[in-house]
């Protein structure tokens, strides 16, 4: 299968490649990337759903910007937005229910993995370590991955739904069957009279 990509970048002289994305360069030029891809590409969120969806696709956004940093310098942040519909197995059927996955994020990075910890767990935003080769679209599929909810379902199920399995036969069938211990009393030996 052949996956063409589709992405449309912002009218800089700079190109940058969601695959490969030089943070700080995107950040410090303010860029904008787009794309919508076949959901096929994002193997982990396939594995998700309930069924193959052929035609679905992601639709995601990212844009950069330089902040000041507590340290006084500039510090690179990232605006992501994506979404996608989904199918997913509904708690209550057991059928496809579509799901609409929407996020709209900040991230900021950090200079390596350290610093990201440390400042990921004392701050609101999600941080990041910084690249010059950024997978952006695995943080989009991480990111609609957090986003299905626990217990997808309908609002009102296509079909009611069953609570307990009863079938007809079973009952039936109690009343035709031999008793396994009767076999036993055949293998006693009879006392004599």
């Amino acid at each position: 299968m052949i996956v063409r990509e589709r992405f449309r970048l912002s009218p800089m002289t700079r190109e940058f490649h969601p695959s490969r994305l030089d943070v700080d360069a995107f950040a410090e030029t303010a860029a904008t990337v787009s794309g919508e891809d076949p959901l096929a590409s994002y193997p982990r969120l396939q594995a998700e759903l309930a069924a193959p969806a052929p035609g679905s696709t992601v639709h995601w956004k990212a844009t950069g910007a330089c902040r000041g940093g507590s340290a006084g310098g500039t510090v690179p942040w990232l605006h992501l937005s994506a979404g996608a519909r989904v199918p997913l197995v509904c708690q209550r059927c057991l059928g496809p229910v579509d799901v609409d996955l929407q996020i709209d994020r900040w991230f900021r990075f950090a200079e390596d993995e350290a610093i990201a910890a440390a400042e990921d767990e004392a701050s609101e935003e999600d941080v990041l370590v910084s690249s010059r080769d950024f997978d952006l679209r695995a943080l989009v599929e991480d990111e609609l991955l957090m986003e299905i909810p626990i217990t997808p379902r309908h609002e009102v199920c296509p079909e009611p739904t069953r609570f307990s399995a009863e079938d007809p036969d079973f009952n039936g069938e109690e009343g035709a069957r031999p008793n396994p211990f009767a076999v036993l009393g055949t293998l006693r030996p009879r006392k004599p009279e």
